[in-house]
Protein backbone atom coordinates (compact mmCIF):
# COMPACT_ATOMS: atom_id res chain seq x y z
CA UNK A 1 0.00 0.00 0.00
CA UNK A 2 1.59 3.24 -1.18
CA UNK A 3 1.55 5.98 1.45
CA UNK A 4 2.62 9.35 0.05
CA UNK A 5 3.96 12.45 1.80
CA UNK A 6 2.75 16.02 1.33
CA UNK A 7 0.16 15.48 -1.38
CA UNK A 8 -1.86 18.57 -2.33
CA UNK A 9 -5.49 18.02 -1.31
CA UNK A 10 -6.72 20.77 -3.65
CA UNK A 11 -6.77 18.09 -6.36
CA UNK A 12 -9.11 15.97 -4.22
CA UNK A 13 -11.85 18.50 -3.44
CA UNK A 14 -14.58 19.85 -5.73
CA UNK A 15 -13.74 23.40 -4.53
CA UNK A 16 -10.14 22.87 -5.74
CA UNK A 17 -8.69 24.29 -2.52
CA UNK A 18 -6.76 22.78 0.38
CA UNK A 19 -3.21 22.39 1.59
CA UNK A 20 -1.03 19.29 1.55
CA UNK A 21 -1.73 16.15 3.55
CA UNK A 22 1.17 15.13 5.77
CA UNK A 23 0.45 11.52 4.74
CA UNK A 24 -1.96 10.40 2.03
CA UNK A 25 -3.26 7.12 0.60
CA UNK A 26 -5.98 5.88 -1.78
CA UNK A 27 -6.97 2.31 -0.87
CA UNK A 28 -8.94 0.13 -3.27
CA UNK A 29 -9.72 -2.83 -0.96
CA UNK A 30 -10.85 -3.47 2.63
CA UNK A 31 -7.50 -5.13 3.29
CA UNK A 32 -5.67 -1.93 2.33
CA UNK A 33 -8.03 0.20 4.46
CA UNK A 34 -7.34 -1.96 7.52
CA UNK A 35 -3.62 -1.78 6.84
CA UNK A 36 -3.75 2.04 6.72
CA UNK A 37 -5.74 2.32 9.96
CA UNK A 38 -3.26 0.04 11.72
CA UNK A 39 -0.31 1.94 10.22
CA UNK A 40 -1.66 5.25 11.53
CA UNK A 41 -2.22 3.67 14.93
CA UNK A 42 1.38 2.37 15.00
CA UNK A 43 2.65 5.85 14.09
CA UNK A 44 0.37 7.41 16.73
CA UNK A 45 -1.14 9.82 14.23
CA UNK A 46 -4.76 10.73 13.46
CA UNK A 47 -6.75 9.51 10.45
CA UNK A 48 -9.18 11.62 8.48
CA UNK A 49 -11.40 10.30 5.71
CA UNK A 50 -12.40 12.00 2.47
CA UNK A 51 -14.45 10.71 -0.43
CA UNK A 52 -15.13 12.69 -3.61
CA UNK A 53 -14.16 15.88 -1.75
CA UNK A 54 -17.55 17.51 -2.22
CA UNK A 55 -19.15 19.24 0.76
CA UNK A 56 -15.64 19.60 2.18
CA UNK A 57 -13.42 22.58 2.99
CA UNK A 58 -9.79 21.75 3.77
CA UNK A 59 -7.51 24.39 5.28
CA UNK A 60 -4.62 25.83 3.25
CA UNK A 61 -2.06 24.71 5.86
CA UNK A 62 -0.55 21.24 6.12
CA UNK A 63 -3.16 18.73 7.27
CA UNK A 64 -1.43 16.61 9.94
CA UNK A 65 -1.83 12.85 10.18
CA UNK A 66 -2.98 10.37 7.54
CA UNK A 67 -5.65 11.35 5.03
CA UNK A 68 -7.40 8.34 3.50
CA UNK A 69 -9.21 9.07 0.25
CA UNK A 70 -11.86 6.44 -0.52
CA UNK A 71 -12.66 7.65 -4.04
CA UNK A 72 -11.10 4.52 -5.59
CA UNK A 73 -12.86 2.12 -3.19
CA UNK A 74 -15.78 1.53 -5.54
CA UNK A 75 -18.17 -1.28 -6.45
CA UNK A 76 -21.76 -2.31 -5.89
CA UNK A 77 -23.95 -5.41 -5.82
CA UNK A 78 -27.52 -4.88 -7.04
CA UNK A 79 -30.32 -7.41 -6.54
CA UNK A 80 -33.08 -6.43 -8.93
CA UNK A 81 -35.50 -8.92 -7.36
CA UNK A 82 -35.26 -7.91 -3.70
CA UNK A 83 -34.23 -4.27 -4.16
CA UNK A 84 -31.24 -4.75 -1.85
CA UNK A 85 -28.18 -2.79 -2.96
CA UNK A 86 -24.78 -3.01 -1.25
CA UNK A 87 -22.32 -0.34 -2.37
CA UNK A 88 -18.77 0.39 -1.28
CA UNK A 89 -18.33 3.78 0.33
CA UNK A 90 -16.32 5.20 -2.59
CA UNK A 91 -19.01 4.42 -5.16
CA UNK A 92 -20.13 7.70 -6.81
CA UNK A 93 -23.78 8.51 -6.08
CA UNK A 94 -24.59 9.52 -9.68
CA UNK A 95 -23.18 6.22 -10.96
CA UNK A 96 -25.20 4.18 -8.48
CA UNK A 97 -28.33 6.20 -9.24
CA UNK A 98 -28.03 5.32 -12.93
CA UNK A 99 -27.26 1.65 -12.26
CA UNK A 100 -30.23 1.01 -9.98
CA UNK A 101 -32.59 2.80 -12.39
CA UNK A 102 -31.43 0.47 -15.18
CA UNK A 103 -32.17 -2.46 -12.83
CA UNK A 104 -35.76 -1.26 -12.34
CA UNK A 105 -35.20 -0.14 -8.74
CA UNK A 106 -36.98 2.99 -7.52
CA UNK A 107 -35.72 5.25 -4.72
CA UNK A 108 -32.42 6.79 -5.79
CA UNK A 109 -33.40 8.91 -8.79
CA UNK A 110 -32.95 12.12 -6.76
CA UNK A 111 -29.24 11.41 -6.18
CA UNK A 112 -28.08 11.58 -9.80
CA UNK A 113 -26.86 15.18 -9.55
CA UNK A 114 -25.12 14.94 -6.17
CA UNK A 115 -21.34 14.95 -6.75
CA UNK A 116 -20.50 12.76 -3.76
CA UNK A 117 -19.89 9.18 -2.76
CA UNK A 118 -22.13 6.62 -1.08
CA UNK A 119 -20.09 6.88 2.15
CA UNK A 120 -20.36 10.66 2.15
CA UNK A 121 -24.11 10.43 1.63
CA UNK A 122 -24.45 8.10 4.63
CA UNK A 123 -22.22 10.37 6.71
CA UNK A 124 -24.10 13.60 5.90
CA UNK A 125 -27.57 12.15 5.28
CA UNK A 126 -27.38 13.78 1.86
CA UNK A 127 -30.61 14.61 0.12
CA UNK A 128 -32.40 16.46 -2.65
CA UNK A 129 -35.95 17.15 -3.83
CA UNK A 130 -37.45 16.26 -0.45
CA UNK A 131 -35.67 12.90 -0.29
CA UNK A 132 -32.71 11.89 1.88
CA UNK A 133 -30.30 9.00 2.26
CA UNK A 134 -31.78 7.77 5.55
CA UNK A 135 -35.12 7.07 3.81
CA UNK A 136 -33.62 4.19 1.85
CA UNK A 137 -30.58 3.25 3.93
CA UNK A 138 -30.94 -0.08 5.73
CA UNK A 139 -27.51 -0.40 7.39
CA UNK A 140 -23.80 0.33 7.05
CA UNK A 141 -20.68 -1.77 7.44
CA UNK A 142 -18.01 0.19 9.32
CA UNK A 143 -14.71 -0.01 11.14
CA UNK A 144 -13.27 2.13 13.93
CA UNK A 145 -10.44 4.49 12.99
CA UNK A 146 -8.80 3.42 16.23
CA UNK A 147 -8.51 -0.13 14.89
CA UNK A 148 -10.55 -3.26 15.43
CA UNK A 149 -13.04 -5.51 13.71
CA UNK A 150 -15.73 -4.60 11.23
CA UNK A 151 -19.25 -4.07 12.54
CA UNK A 152 -22.70 -3.30 11.13
CA UNK A 153 -24.97 -0.49 12.29
CA UNK A 154 -28.66 -0.30 11.42
CA UNK A 155 -30.42 2.83 10.19
CA UNK A 156 -31.94 3.35 13.65
CA UNK A 157 -28.54 3.13 15.33
CA UNK A 158 -27.20 5.96 13.16
CA UNK A 159 -29.52 8.59 14.73
CA UNK A 160 -30.37 10.34 11.48
CA UNK A 161 -31.90 13.79 11.21
CA UNK A 162 -31.65 16.61 8.65
CA UNK A 163 -28.04 16.50 7.35
CA UNK A 164 -26.91 14.87 10.59
CA UNK A 165 -25.90 11.40 11.74
CA UNK A 166 -24.06 9.62 14.51
CA UNK A 167 -21.17 9.17 12.04
CA UNK A 168 -20.33 12.87 12.35
CA UNK A 169 -19.60 12.46 16.06
CA UNK A 170 -17.70 9.17 16.17
CA UNK A 171 -14.49 8.00 14.54
CA UNK A 172 -15.90 5.40 12.16
CA UNK A 173 -14.90 4.67 8.60
CA UNK A 174 -17.86 3.59 6.46
CA UNK A 175 -16.87 0.56 4.37
CA UNK A 176 -20.18 -0.05 2.61
CA UNK A 177 -23.82 0.96 2.67
CA UNK A 178 -26.88 -1.26 2.22
CA UNK A 179 -29.93 0.30 0.64
CA UNK A 180 -33.47 -1.09 0.34
CA UNK A 181 -35.10 0.13 -2.87
CA UNK A 182 -38.43 -0.70 -4.51
CA UNK A 183 -38.12 -3.45 -7.11
CA UNK A 184 -40.23 -4.11 -10.18
CA UNK A 185 -40.48 -0.60 -11.65
CA UNK A 186 -40.28 0.25 -15.34
CA UNK A 187 -36.65 0.86 -16.31
CA UNK A 188 -37.46 3.37 -19.06
CA UNK A 189 -39.61 5.49 -16.74
CA UNK A 190 -36.93 5.48 -14.04
CA UNK A 191 -34.23 6.44 -16.53
CA UNK A 192 -36.40 9.28 -17.82
CA UNK A 193 -37.03 10.66 -14.32
CA UNK A 194 -33.34 10.32 -13.43
CA UNK A 195 -32.30 12.24 -16.54
CA UNK A 196 -34.89 14.95 -15.86
CA UNK A 197 -33.63 15.32 -12.28
CA UNK A 198 -30.06 15.77 -13.52
CA UNK A 199 -31.12 18.33 -16.10
CA UNK A 200 -33.07 20.28 -13.49
CA UNK A 201 -29.97 20.51 -11.29
CA UNK A 202 -27.77 21.52 -14.23
CA UNK A 203 -30.23 24.30 -15.12
CA UNK A 204 -30.59 25.69 -11.58
CA UNK A 205 -27.11 25.26 -10.08
CA UNK A 206 -23.62 26.47 -11.07
CA UNK A 207 -21.65 23.64 -12.64
CA UNK A 208 -19.25 25.79 -14.67
CA UNK A 209 -17.04 26.71 -11.66
CA UNK A 210 -15.68 24.64 -8.75
CA UNK A 211 -18.04 24.51 -5.76
CA UNK A 212 -18.96 22.15 -2.93
CA UNK A 213 -22.69 22.02 -3.64
CA UNK A 214 -25.04 23.72 -1.17
CA UNK A 215 -23.07 25.54 1.53
CA UNK A 216 -25.83 25.98 4.15
CA UNK A 217 -28.58 23.79 5.52
CA UNK A 218 -32.07 25.13 4.89
CA UNK A 219 -33.60 26.64 8.04
CA UNK A 220 -37.00 25.34 9.07
CA UNK A 221 -39.73 26.59 6.72
CA UNK A 222 -37.22 28.58 4.67
CA UNK A 223 -34.52 28.31 2.00
CA UNK A 224 -30.95 29.43 2.65
CA UNK A 225 -30.48 30.46 -0.97
CA UNK A 226 -33.55 32.72 -0.93
CA UNK A 227 -32.43 34.44 2.28
CA UNK A 228 -28.97 35.13 0.86
CA UNK A 229 -30.32 36.28 -2.50
CA UNK A 230 -32.83 38.63 -0.84
CA UNK A 231 -29.89 40.55 0.67
CA UNK A 232 -28.44 41.19 -2.80
CA UNK A 233 -25.40 39.05 -2.12
CA UNK A 234 -25.22 37.20 -5.42
CA UNK A 235 -21.82 37.96 -6.93
CA UNK A 236 -20.37 39.21 -3.63
CA UNK A 237 -16.82 37.96 -3.23
CA UNK A 238 -13.83 37.73 -0.95
CA UNK A 239 -10.59 37.05 -2.79
CA UNK A 240 -11.31 34.33 -5.34
CA UNK A 241 -14.42 33.05 -3.52
CA UNK A 242 -17.75 34.29 -4.86
CA UNK A 243 -21.42 33.80 -4.01
CA UNK A 244 -22.77 32.26 -7.21
CA UNK A 245 -24.83 34.46 -9.51
CA UNK A 246 -26.82 31.34 -10.46
CA UNK A 247 -27.73 30.03 -6.97
CA UNK A 248 -27.02 32.02 -3.80
CA UNK A 249 -26.47 28.93 -1.62
CA UNK A 250 -23.38 28.10 -3.67
CA UNK A 251 -19.93 29.58 -3.17
CA UNK A 252 -17.80 29.15 -6.27
CA UNK A 253 -14.05 29.28 -6.76
CA UNK A 254 -14.03 31.95 -9.44
CA UNK A 255 -10.34 32.88 -9.40
CA UNK A 256 -7.78 30.83 -7.44
CA UNK A 257 -9.69 31.06 -4.15
CA UNK A 258 -8.07 29.93 -0.93
CA UNK A 259 -9.76 27.97 1.83
CA UNK A 260 -9.47 31.11 3.96
CA UNK A 261 -11.34 33.16 1.30
CA UNK A 262 -14.19 30.65 1.39
CA UNK A 263 -14.20 30.40 5.17
CA UNK A 264 -14.37 34.20 5.53
CA UNK A 265 -17.18 34.43 2.97
CA UNK A 266 -19.19 31.83 4.91
CA UNK A 267 -18.82 33.94 8.06
CA UNK A 268 -19.91 37.12 6.25
CA UNK A 269 -23.03 35.41 4.90
CA UNK A 270 -23.91 34.09 8.35
CA UNK A 271 -23.44 37.54 9.89
CA UNK A 272 -25.56 39.37 7.29
CA UNK A 273 -28.43 36.85 7.38
CA UNK A 274 -28.37 36.87 11.19
CA UNK A 275 -28.51 40.69 11.29
CA UNK A 276 -31.38 40.91 8.80
CA UNK A 277 -33.52 37.89 9.72
CA UNK A 278 -32.34 36.72 13.13
CA UNK A 279 -31.54 33.32 11.57
CA UNK A 280 -28.17 31.63 12.00
CA UNK A 281 -27.44 29.65 8.85
CA UNK A 282 -25.70 26.38 9.66
CA UNK A 283 -23.14 25.12 7.13
CA UNK A 284 -23.53 21.70 5.54
CA UNK A 285 -19.84 21.85 4.75
CA UNK A 286 -17.45 19.73 6.76
CA UNK A 287 -14.20 21.50 7.66
CA UNK A 288 -10.80 19.82 8.01
CA UNK A 289 -7.70 21.40 9.49
CA UNK A 290 -9.31 24.54 10.90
Amino acid sequence: MKIQEYVSLANFTTWKVGGPAEWFAEPTTIHEIKYLINWAKSQQINCQIIGAGSNLLINDAILPGLTICLKKFQGSAINSNTGIVEANSGEPLPTLSRRVAKAGLHGLEWAVGIPGTVGGAAFMNAGAQGNCTSDILQSIQAISLKGGDEFRLSQKELNYSYRKSRLQKEEFLVLSVRFKLEAGHDKHSLNKVTTQNLQQRLNSQPYDLPSCGSVFRNPKDNKAGKLIESLGLKGFRIGGAEISKVHANFIVNSNDATANDISQLILVIQEKVKQSYGILLLPEVKKLGF
